[in-house]
């Protein structure tokens, strides 16, 4: 009966491994026996629960999404005010920091796009989803005529994505002039200056 359960634990050891392994290595140059020497394992071990490299690279993705995206549309689905929703959705898309392992694969995954189908279906996932909550957020905020945007939605939309990504990049990246409160202090400050307020009365 308790099978299951070690497998979903071993799975889930398994995508840290990953995640451990690809920031030491990089993603253009991982390998199974870079993931298994990080677990502790033989690579036939690893083929036990996922079939290759790409599957496991998929499951570990699925992870980032979990994070990035799921619990963030989570923390937006409980609050109630349009302008806290967007202020939330900004905060929350951005790095921990530096030191910040899954937000830097998924970049990786960005950087690689157009060099396999894989690759490009899993970027374009994930900026799907992130475009969905910017839009639903400014939807909410138009209905409830608390944001009057000077630009058509979805490209107010587009541009937050960009913000976000933009500014996430630098902060993964090292860079010292780029901390996570000045990036989103400059991502709200532009959604302001779009008519689409971040905050109730600056609270």
């Amino acid at each position: 009966m308790a099978r299951p359960r070690r497998q979903e634990e071993r799975r889930a050891g398994l995508v840290e491994a990953t995640i451990t392994a690809i920031s030491e290595h990089g993603l253009r140059s991982l390998s199974l026996a870079d993931v298994a020497e990080q677990a502790g394992l033989t690579r036939g071990a690893i083929l036990y629960y996922y079939e290759d490299l790409d599957q496991l690279l998929v499951e570990t993705h699925r992870a980032g999404i979990e994070r990035f995206c799921d619990q963030r549309d989570a923390v937006v689905a409980g609050i109630a005010e349009p302008q806290l929703q967007l202020a939330s959705a900004i905060r929350a898309g951005l790095p921990s920091g530096p030191d910040d392992a899954l937000m830097r694969l998924l970049y990786e995954f960005d950087v690689l796009a157009g060099s396999s189908t894989l690759h490009d279906e899993l970027v374009e996932r994930m900026y799907t989803r992130q475009l969905a909550t910017y839009t639903f957020i400014l939807k909410n905020g138009v209905a409830a005529e608390v944001f009057a945007p000077a630009i058509p939605l979805d490209m107010l939309a587009m541009n937050l994505v960009a913000l976000e990504d933009a500014y996430g990049l630098h902060i993964v990246g090292g860079n010292s002039l780029i901390d996570v409160e000045t990036a989103e202090a400059a991502i709200r400050a532009v959604a302001d200056n779009l008519g689409a307020p971040t905050s109730l009365e600056q609270s």
